[in-house]
Order: C-alpha cells, then sequence, then structure tokens
C-alpha cells in the first residue's frame, strides 16, 4: 500500500516531467538512421545533421543501413526523440507494393517533410507534341503506340506516368530498364517515346535540344524549372514527387515531436541548406507533423489505387 500511495503521489510529477514535454532535449548525441550512402535520401540526411546539430546544440550522427534495415530498426527504438528515420517514399509506397514487415502509419509518427524532387515529363524531339494537351490527344489518337521506359518498379518515376495514364485515360506502354541511365539513353535515342525522370538527370539534354521537357509532377511550379507549366495544370489533382521526410518512432512524446519539428524545421529554412538542396535538384520542405500525416495518407490513397488497377507488384 505504501509502495502504492508513493507512486499516486508521484504522478502530478511523472505527468510534468521535463524530459517527457522535451525541455532538456536533448542531452545525448541524436541519431538519424537513413539508407545506403551515396544515395538521395542519405544526401538530404548529410546536409541537415550539421546544421540540426547546431541548432540543437547536439551532436546528430548519420547511421547508414539498408533501407529494410534502417525502418525496421527505427520502428524498433526507444521512442524517446534519440533514434530518428530520414527516408524516402518507399517507407509508405513499399507496402502498397509487396508485403513488409512493418506498417508506416502504426509504427512510425511524422515529425515533418524534408524535401521533394518533382520529376519532369519529357519526350523525343521527334514525338510530334509540345505541351501536355499535345501528348494526350496523340495518345489517344494511337493507343498502344507510344511508350515510357522507367527504372524501379514503383518508383516516381514509374508510378507518375501510371497515374498519367489513368488521369488522362490513355494507353502508354511501359517499358522497365534497370536504372535511369539505360532509360535515358533509351529515350535520347529513340527506343523509348517520353520518359518522367528527375530533372537534374535530364537538364542538360533538355538545353541540348535532344530531349523536349512538356511539365513538371508537382501539383505547384517548381523552382527547380522556372517557367515550366505542371501536369496538374491540365489534369487537375496530379501530382507525384518524391518525397522524404523524418520520422521517429511510434509513441514517442507529442512533446518531443513538436520540439523535433520545431528544430527541423528552422534547420530547413537556413538559406545556406536551402541552397546546398537546390544545387543538387532538391526542393526543401518543411510542415508541421499533422501536415506531414495528411500528406502521406492522400499519396498511400492515390498512388494505392493506380498501383492495384496496374497489378504493380514486386515479388
Amino acid at each position: 500500500m505504501l509502495q502504492l500511495r508513493i507512486l499516486v503521489s508521484m504522478l502530478p510529477l511523472l505527468l510534468v516531467n521535463p524530459v517527457a514535454q522535451g525541455q532538456d532535449y536533448p542531452h545525448k548525441p541524436v541519431r538519424i538512421v537513413t539508407s545506403e550512402a551515396g544515395g538521395g535520401n542519405d544526401f538530404v540526411a548529410r546536409v541537415i545533421a550539421p546544421a540540426l546539430a547546431g541548432n540543437l546544440r547536439q551532436n546528430v550522427i548519420v547511421e547508414n543501413r539498408s533501407s529494410l534495415i534502417a525502418i525496421e530498426a527505427v520502428a524498433r527504438a526507444q521512442p524517446d526523440g534519440y533514434t530518428l528515420l530520414l527516408p524516402g517514399q518507399t517507407l509508405w509506397i513499399g507496402p502498397l507494393l509487396r508485403k513488409l514487415p512493418y506498417d508506416p502509419i502504426r509504427d512510425f509518427a511524422p515529425i515533418s517533410m524534408t524535401s521533394k524532387t518533382p520529376s519532369i515529363l519529357v519526350v523525343h524531339p521527334a514525338v510530334p507534341v509540345k505541351s501536355v494537351r499535345d501528348l494526350i490527344d496523340l495518345a489517344k489518337a494511337r493507343p498502344g503506340e507510344l511508350n515510357y521506359g522507367s527504372p524501379a518498379l514503383g518508383s516516381a518515376q514509374h508510378l507518375a506516368p501510371e497515374l498519367f495514364k489513368a488521369m488522362a485515360g490513355v494507353n502508354i506502354v511501359h517499358v522497365p530498364f534497370k536504372g535511369s541511365g539505360p532509360a535515358i539513353i533509351n529515350l535520347i535515342g529513340g527506343q523509348v517515346q517520353l520518359m518522367f525522370p528527375n530533372l537534374a538527370s535530364v537538364a542538360t539534354h533538355v538545353k541540348s535540344g535532344r530531349l523536349r521537357a512538356l511539365a513538371v509532377t508537382s501539383a505547384a511550379p517548381s523552382v527547380l524549372a522556372p517557367g515550366m507549366p505542371t501536369v496538374a495544370d491540365t489534369l487537375p489533382g496530379y501530382e507525384v514527387v518524391d518525397a522524404k521526410g523524418m520520422f521517429a518512432p511510434r509513441g514517442t512524446p507529442a512533446a518531443l515531436i513538436a520540439r523535433i519539428n520545431r528544430e527541423v524545421v528552422k534547420t530547413l529554412n537556413q538559406p545556406d541548406l536551402k541552397e546546398a538542396f537546390l544545387n543538387a535538384g532538391v526542393e526543401v520542405v518543411g510542415s508541421t507533423p499533422e501536415q506531414f500525416a495528411h500528406a502521406i495518407a492522400s499519396e498511400i490513397t492515390r498512388l494505392g489505387k493506380v498501383i492495384k488497377d496496374a497489378g504493380i507488384r514486386i515479388e
């Protein structure tokens, strides 16, 4: 009974514990777990980490693991704010493509979207179109005759044209490649007619005239392609971007999520960080946890239907 009374008497103190409220966070190094070194997730994590460390006044360490191992490690980590995950959209799109040992909604707490990279719709110059409307009209007049190239199944560069097909009501044949490089080479060579690559990978080819750019896949015009129209200008509601963001394990106290969110967003708004991202062809995005959660739920619904209707599966 005495122990019970002591515990009850301590409850108010526990409820206002400054650690639980995030007031003395962090008092030890913070880990950002991400996928393999050299990839897009790793780049974003390593640009953010030193700036975030300065704002937190604590070391921030980037830890590389294979994508699935990184996700599982953070899902099992203590929800204390010291182990964070920075993945791409594979975290929430992956389970739509195959059975995986985690649930992106159940196992993680969104902190903030950190960045997004739109794709750009490009065609071979021999394709007689100069706009998205022209392309839709041509595809409707020649069903099954046009084809598009893409790298990995389920990537933004694969799902962007599949959503385009579904919303425009056209039949364009998918030609898969092992990586963006071979796909772009075949597009320049005219073996495929169109593609939705990221802008940085084809910018020089567009500038030289070897490819023709029609639109970007973000909902709004992109700072990465000034003056370029969006696919959504012709197909309202269209959007596919390669988004990345930061998560904590589910169960992390709301006060800690709010504290980390404030520091991450402040970090993302630093001019030198924004410049580093833009120079690499990446748009900086800061959001509230709620905005990030809504964006994830919306993409799961929108692209989940495309994946199901197109029968896209990874075995």
